[in-house]
Parts: C-alpha cells; structure tokens; sequence
C-alpha cells in the first residue's frame, strides 16, 4: 500500500513522515516516532490506554488514522515536562497508589489532566463517570479516582486551548523533524462539553421542502424514527413515547430502550425531545435531549439543530472524539436526507429498520476525510 507524507506537531514538535493510509496513529506514535509511552490495549477504542490528545481533545490512538491527523497537534503522555497539573497527577497517583500495573497508566493519565483541566473541582461520581471509558484490568479504581479528586479540588475549570514550550530533541532517525513555535489548538467549532457530563452538538441542516411541509412532518415521531436507521417507537401517549435504538460498532453492540418526552411550539416552531435509555445487556446508558428550531429559507427549510447527551458504560470512550463528532454530523445527514426522501417521494439513504452502524458510518467519515486529505 502506497505511503503519504503527513505532517503533525507532536509534543511541541514539528514531525513530517510516511505513513500507509491504514496505519493508526498509536503505531505511528510507537513505531516511527518511538513514543512508546502510548500503550496499546484492546485496540478497538475500548479500554483507553492508548488515549492522547489531538488538537486538545482526549481520542483513541489505536482508531485514528495517522493520515487523518495531518496538520493536527499531538501530545503524548511524554510530552508533559513542565506542565503543573499532571506533575500534580503523576505525584498523587503515586501516593495513593493508584500506578498498580501500570499499563493503563498513560490513558488514564492524559484524561484525569483532562477532567482537571476541563472541569475543575468535581465530585467522585462525576470523575467515576468521566472514567467510564479508561479501564484499569487490576480493578484498582479507588486510588486513581482518590489521586484526581486530590489534584482537582479547589480548582476552577479551564479555557481549553492550550500550548507549551517546543523542545529541541530529535525523533526517530526515520523522520524529519524540525523545531518550531507551537500554534494554540483551534477551539471546536460546534462541539463542546457543559461541565455536567454533557456534549453538546450543534448542526444546520437543510431540507429542499416548505417550512409548513417539514414542521408538521416533525409533529409525527412514528414518521421521524422511520428517518434514523435503528430506531423504533413502540408506544405514543400524549407527548410521551417509548422505544429502542439499536446500534453495533465492531464487537460492541447495544440496543438501547427506553422513554422520552416531546414537546413543541407552534408559534415559535420549536420544539424538544427528551429521553434516556440502557442497554440491558452491555450495561451502556444514554441520556438526551434534542432542541431544534424550523426556519423558512428561500423554497426550502433550514433546521437548527442542538443535540445534548451523555453515556456510560462501555460506549461511553467514543463520547467527545473528533471522530464522533463527525459520526454525529454524519447520522444527522442520514436524518435529513431520509426526512427529504420521505416529503419528496425519494429513495432514503438506509433503510429505516436497519441498525445504526457506526462502524460503517465511521469508516464513511474517515473515506471522505481520505478523499479530501488526497483530493480523491
């Protein structure tokens, strides 16, 4: 398979090198930068030892194509000399004993200095559920979750954007590798966390049918769980319904059941659905709500979108990647489009009843981020 040249800031450093477009970035990091810092467990983004962080976010090395952080801002668990807070972390998990193994070590580093940063002085429950997706294989949670609570308390939440000094090292002989000042991370542009648990993620969509059309399209829920693919509603009664979303990624798979409430307002043509769920067998929960305004534009409909959720459990190490956040802008697409076949008579992008896949929505993510990275 034919290598590309990728360019990242790793660790303050500008890296350029070769990489197979199926190369991940954790074997990048290991194998031709020798960051051997990252660990690699289950390598399909469940247990979290490989986490780093890109463009300032806690994501799974061992599911993100190097080639698809070109251009992006790396930073291993080596790349936190003179930092405060994880000199802090690094201390406190010694004294509470926390390091056992050791192995998992370096994820559950990078994303204890993130819940610190992120949301400052926080209570053992919110650490246990910001932990969910890092998994300690010795069981040991309690000295790890007592070395963040130690570190986090008295602390108010930081700005997000972050930069440290360069450093002059080289890498591996097998790249080239030049010193250079390190630029902030540019914020998300429309992702978020609000400091209770939630992501949050906003999107437009547009719909080429009148305003009237799509509002009272809205109005029936049978009719928009048959625009997303997995769900179902099983029952209606005033403005609340109960039913299921089935989704698979890879090994994982968990069909969530649960109840919501849907209200709307017709004069402002706004309107939420609430909801929460369990998969009963993966031990996953999920959490909701969704806002959304319909606006006339020209011939058409635009439809602002506000998505709000949490997860636990097992699926809960996919919930604020970039990745994801593509995957998100992805399944509203799907929406939209199914909700366009439907006022228009079309043909809909994936059958109603079929499962939400996200691992083949993710592998489309990625193809269109290889198309445009290599102008396919």
């Amino acid at each position: 398979m034919t290598a590309h040249p990728i360019e990242l800031t790793v660790n303050g450093r500008k890296v350029s090198g070769q990489a197979e477009p199926r190369t991940h970035l954790a074997d990048f990091l290991r194998g031709e930068l020798g960051l051997t810092g990252t660990h690699l467990g289950c390598e399909q983004g469940v247990c979290g030892a490989c986490t780093v962080l890109v463009d300032g976010m806690p994501q799974r090395s061992c599911l993100t194509f190097a080639v698809s952080c070109n251009g992006d801002d790396i930073r291993t668990v080596e790349g936190f000399d003179g930092d405060a807070v994880m000199a802090e972390l690094r201390e406190a998990f010694a004294a509470h004993h926390a390091l056992q193994c050791g192995y998992c070590t370096p994820g559950m580093l990078v994303t204890a200095r993130d819940i610190v940063t992120r949301l400052g002085d926080v209570d053992e429950e919110t650490i246990r559920r910001e932990l969910s997706g890092n998994i300690c294989r010795c069981t040991g949670y309690v000295g790890i979750v007592g070395a963040i609570r130690q570190v986090a308390k008295g602390r108010q939440p930081q700005p997000q954007n972050w930069s440290f000094e360069a450093r002059a090292e080289t890498a591996a002989a097998s790249v080239a590798v030049e010193s250079a000042p390190v630029a902030p991370a540019a914020a998300p542009m429309d992702f978020s966390t609000s400091g209770d648990g939630f992501s949050v993620l906003t999107q437009q969509v547009t719909v080429p049918a009148p305003a009237d059309q799509v509002w009272a399209a809205l109005g029936d829920i049978r009719r928009m769980a048959a625009c997303l693919p997995g769900a179902s509603v099983d029952t209606v009664e005033g403005g609340r319904v109960t039913g299921s979303l089935t989704v698979s990624f890879g090994p994982i798979k968990a069909s969530f059941a649960g109840e919501g409430e849907v209200a709307r307002d017709d004069s402002s043509r706004t309107g939420t659905v609430k909801g929460r769920g369990r998969d009963a067998k993966g031990g996953s929960s999920a959490a909701g709500e969704i806002a959304y305004t319909v606006l006339a534009e020209g011939e058409g409909t635009r439809i602002d979108v506000t998505v709000r959720y949490k997860l636990t459990g097992p699926l809960a190490q996919f919930g604020r990647s970039a990745l994801v956040t593509d995957f998100a802008r992805r399944m509203t697409e799907t929406f939209a489009a199914n909700l366009t076949a439907m006022l228009t008579g079309g043909e809909a992008q994936a059958p109603a009843k079929a499962e939400l896949n996200l691992a083949s929505l993710i592998w489309q993510v990625l193809r269109d981020r290889l198309r445009r990275l290599f102008g396919g």
